[in-house]
């Protein structure tokens, strides 16, 4: 599986109808008051920005398959970077064990829920895991419950004319590298952690000279371990550049210094990937030398200018709701957004059946590949209404339907 931000890119190709043509990172409460726009103590509200930012780069990109976004906004560098920050000031505070078995209580009934929905439907539609794989089918189920390896789901699945396209399985489960990638790098913390603070640059470098060595062919590693370390080796860096924005190390390092270094290393990253584009150009998702390196420069600049807001300052502020409710649902978004993005086509292929759009079908197929970016935010909606709660309740929080910090007074 490649280091792209959720499954294969643009669902709009998979899906036309006849006539025309992917953070996220759970942690404490976002809620905040609406009439104070201030966050919670502990909060950073640039940061719950760059997350909402993440998160809506990641459901455009896999509207559209727009390989320059992977350019102008690395959304899984920027995640686990700000995955990387919180891990560190929870470690900080508290015993290893405790904060990872936290980070898993989090993490993990969301994805159950998503799975108790996704894998009885693959099983209807005939995916039969021991038949094709044996015990070993079996056993892989298993990262449904904890995704140390990739969850298993059937390519092609069964599919349903006009409702289901046979990758449909494969688009859903996309988001799940994103949770296994998670999971280890929760693992791997305290021991990262320990090692950053010992040599910093060391433990800085050493995912990136791995991605070098595996993005260029040097060693090659195989099956679950390999896609493991494959995402590692791209997003480490970034992981760990979360540990030193906590940390402060941005404060002790000249600016200029910081730019020049992340600037030289992004541009070794677009020479690298000129010389290494696919048939999705310069999609950086499939160059993980490329991905490794924008993303990390990219990553040290957005800290080293971080500012430390308690509230969305200025014209900023408008959009406080908004971001409160990203940050406290989204792993919700990211495990249902390519979903639901595959639920517009059905959707939108309906309106050539009204009977007053008859006449409009030229307007329709005009508008068709921006229709699923208007349709999938009420979607997302509503699934973040039906489904949310499961945040809630892994936080250890009372389920809530629309926690976006406004408060309702009587």
């Amino acid at each position: 599986m490649s280091t792209r931000d959720v499954g294969t890119g643009d669902i709009s190709r998979v899906h036309r109808p006849a006539c025309t043509e992917q953070t996220p990172e759970p942690e404490p409460d976002a809620t905040v008051p609406a009439k104070a726009v201030t966050s919670g103590p502990g909060r950073d509200r640039y940061l719950d920005l760059l997350r909402a930012v993440a998160l809506v780069r990641v459901v455009v990109f896999h509207i559209f398959g727009w390989a320059w976004l992977t350019v102008l906004f690395p959304s899984m560098g920027v995640m686990f970077a700000l995955a990387g920050s919180l891990m560190a000031k929870s470690l900080s505070g508290r015993g290893s064990w405790s904060v990872i078995r936290g980070r898993l209580r989090r993490l993990l009934p969301p994805m159950w829920v998503f799975g108790a929905l996704v894998v009885p439907l693959m099983f209807v539609m005939g995916w039969q895991p021991a038949r094709d794989e044996g015990v070993r089918g079996l056993i892989r189920l298993a990262n449904w419950i904890l995704p140390l390896g990739a969850p298993p789901y059937p390519d092609p699945a069964g599919g349903i004319s006009g409702l289901l396209d046979a990758s449909w399985a494969d688009q859903a489960a996309g988001p799940l590298w994103y949770i296994r990638a998670y999971l280890w790098f929760v693992l791997a913390s305290p021991f990262l952690l320990w090692a950053f603070r010992r040599a910093p640059w060391v433990t800085l470098a050493l995912p990136v000279v791995l991605t070098a060595v595996i993005g260029t062919g040097l060693v090659d590693f195989p099956g679950e371990a390999g896609l493991t370390l494959g995402d590692f080796a791209v997003y480490g860096a970034c992981w760990v550049l979360g540990f030193g924005h906590h940390d402060g190390m941005f404060r002790r390092i000249p600016r200029y210094l910081t730019v020049s270094l992340a600037a030289f290393v992004m541009a070794g990253g677009l020479w690298w990937a000129s010389g290494h584009l696919g048939d999705e150009g310069w999609n950086l998702d499939e160059i993980p030398l490329a991905q490794a390196a924008w993303s990390v420069g990219f990553v040290a600049i957005l800290l080293q200018y971080a500012p430390s807001w308690r509230a969305l300052p200025g014209k900023l502020a408008r959009f406080d709701s908004v971001v409160t409710l990203a940050n406290n649902r989204a792993v919700t978004i990211y495990l249902w957004h390519n979903v639901l993005i595959m639920a517009t086509f059905p959707l939108i292929d309906q309106l050539y059946g009204v009977p007053g759009l008859t006449g409009f079908s030229s307007q329709l197929d005009t508008a068709y590949p921006v229709l699923p970016l208007i349709l999938v935010w009420p979607l997302i909606g509503l699934m973040v209404v039906a489904l949310g709660w499961a945040e809630d309740l892994a936080a250890r929080r009372r389920p809530r339907l629309w926690p976006n910090g406004v408060r309702r007074d009587g």
